[in-house]
């Protein structure tokens, strides 16, 4: 299977949870397993709250979220329009009492692959992050293994 989507949401705190349920509903409808559903939306979470955080830009009040699925992969996209990051500032490690910053390393726990980078001649971050996918489990088989015999319909359980 393969679909993408791209919501623009206002800067606004109240579009953080929206775009999360947006995210879980359509892992749902895909049949992806509710696990890494939960991973990709709390990742989604962090970076559509440092979008609405640090995200102003001059022309616009907005943010972009763009998700592919494709196969066995998601990709997610945040993208701003605010001043973007500096790189060299991002730190590899947090004091044990900091109240900020835990977002980005949040998600990079939760995905396999995370890239910041700026948008040239436009302004703002963009965010991206990567997450292979699982399904949901059906009929007691693994999820992602359960394959069915064309001629008798029982299930077969493909080798790793």
């Amino acid at each position: 299977m393969s679909m993408w989507w791209c919501l623009q949401l206002r800067r606004e705190a109240a579009s953080v949870p929206l775009a999360r349920r947006l995210l879980l509903d359509a892992m749902d409808s895909a049949g992806v397993d509710s696990e890494i559903s939960y991973e990709l939306s709390l990742a989604l979470s962090e970076a559509c709250a440092n979008a609405v955080e640090h995200g102003r830009g001059e022309h616009s009040d907005a943010y972009c979220v763009t998700t592919y699925l494709d196969g066995d992969q998601c990709r997610i996209e945040v993208a701003d329009s605010g001043p973007g990051f500096r790189t060299s500032a991002l730190p590899r490690s947090l004091p044990v009492d900091a109240e900020n910053g835990r977002g980005m390393f949040l998600i990079e726990s939760l995905a396999d692959h995370v890239r910041v980078r700026n948008r040239p001649g436009h302004g703002g971050a963009v965010v991206t992050f990567d997450k292979t996918l699982k399904w949901q489990h059906r009929d007691g088989a693994p999820a992602g293994d359960r394959r069915t015999e064309q001629s008798g319909g029982s299930p077969l359980l493909a080798a790793g």
